[in-house]
C-alpha cells in the first residue's frame, strides 16, 4: 500500500525530528547515572517475508546479562532509568530508524524474536511475513506485559498463553487493515502513552 508506506515516512519523520531531543537527554541521563554502555540495544528480530531484520531500542538492561529471551516486570536486567523508559515507551523511538529504513511500519503485528517463532505453524507464517509495527492491536492489548509473565517459567507462558492471544490480534489486523484502523491505532497508542 503506497498510501501506508508515504504515512509512515511523513509521520516517521516527523516523530524521528520531535524524538531527537528526547533521545540526547536520555544519553546525558545515562552517562549521569554512571552508565557508560552504548545507547541503543541492536536485535534480532523477524520482519517482512521472515526476513530477520536488527531492530533498534534503547538500551534499558545492562549490557552481556545472560537471561531469557522473555523480559518480565522485576527482571533483575534491567536499570533503573531503564524502568522509566520501558514505562514511558521512549525505549522504542528508536525504531522509528527502522520505519524510515523499510524494515518496519508504524503500525503492524510485533516483531518477534526468532528464537519464539514457530515456521510449522501456519499462524506464524501468516503474521511474522507480514511487515512488522511500532504499534498495533497486540502492542496495546498487552502494554502491560511483562506484568502478566509471572509463575516458574515466564518464557513457557509467553510461549502457550500471550504469544498465541497476540497473533491472534495481529491476525485480525492484517485482515482488516486500511488507513483508517491504522490511524485509529496510532491514535489510541499517543493517548495509551499519554495516560
Amino acid at each position: 500500500m503506497r498510501s501506508k508506506r508515504l504515512l509512515d515516512v511523513v509521520v516517521g519523520s516527523v516523530m524521528l525530528l520531535l524524538a531527537t531531543p528526547i533521545l540526547a537527554g536520555v544519553a546525558l541521563a545515562m552517562r549521569l547515572t554512571g552508565d557508560r554502555g552504548p545507547l541503543l540495544y541492536r536485535a534480532p528480530r523477524v520482519g517482512e517475508r521472515g526476513r530477520v531484520f536488527t531492530i533498534l531500542k534503547v538500551r534499558t538492561m545492562v549490557p552481556d546479562l545472560p537471561g531469557s529471551a522473555i523480559t518480565v516486570a522485576a527482571d533483575r536486567r534491567i536499570t533503573p532509568l531503564g524502568r522509566l523508559l520501558r514505562r514511558t515507551r521512549i525505549d522504542e523511538l528508536p525504531q522509528l530508524l527502522n520505519v524510515l529504513r523499510g524494515e518496519m511500519s508504524l503500525v503492524g503485528p510485533r516483531p518477534e524474536d526468532p528464537r519464539l517463532v514457530d515456521w510449522t505453524d501456519p499462524l506464524h507464517r501468516r503474521v511474522f511475513t507480514a511487515r512488522p509495527g511500532i504499534t498495533g492491536l497486540a502492542q496495546l492489548s498487552f502494554y502491560d506485559e511483562a506484568t502478566q509473565l509471572t509463575g516458574p517459567d515466564p518464557e513457557q507462558r509467553y510461549r502457550e498463553t500471550i504469544l498465541p492471544a497476540k497473533l491472534a490480534l495481529d491476525l485480525e489486523y492484517l485482515d482488516h487493515r486500511s488507513m483508517r484502523l491504522d490511524l485509529e491505532i496510532l491514535a489510541r497508542t499517543l493517548a495509551t502513552v499519554l495516560r
